[in-house]
């Protein structure tokens, strides 16, 4: 698993994975925050490539998934995030946003 930056800003949130209790393992995705209007949620548009058998191509696709967002992070629409897949937080929520990835990486 790749080493992840802890973020400066601290949160009392107890579903954070830097400052509460939640444990966080599984996958790591990287995505595109979609939509913020949720309190303490996002959701991601992830993109990829599917093999299509006939017509032996790949085709794009993508899937968008709904991940909390701890305060301490509070990533806003039009950001590219790390998401980290986690306990299940509600009925839709299983993943956790746990750092922004900047231009440089």
């Amino acid at each position: 698993m790749m080493s992840l930056k802890k973020p400066e800003n601290v949160c009392s949130d107890q579903n954070c994975p830097f400052h509460g209790s939640l444990a966080v393992r599984g996958r790591l995705l990287d995505g595109m925050v979609v939509s913020d209007r949720m309190s303490k949620s996002v959701v991601i548009r992830i993109n990829y490539t599917k093999f299509d058998r006939k017509y032996e191509r790949y085709a794009r696709a993508s899937s968008r998934i709904t991940a909390h967002n701890p305060p301490c992070i509070d990533a806003k629409r039009g950001e590219r995030v790390r998401i980290a897949e986690c306990r299940p937080l509600s009925k839709t929520k299983s993943f956790c946003v746990v750092e922004k990835i900047t231009e440089e990486e």
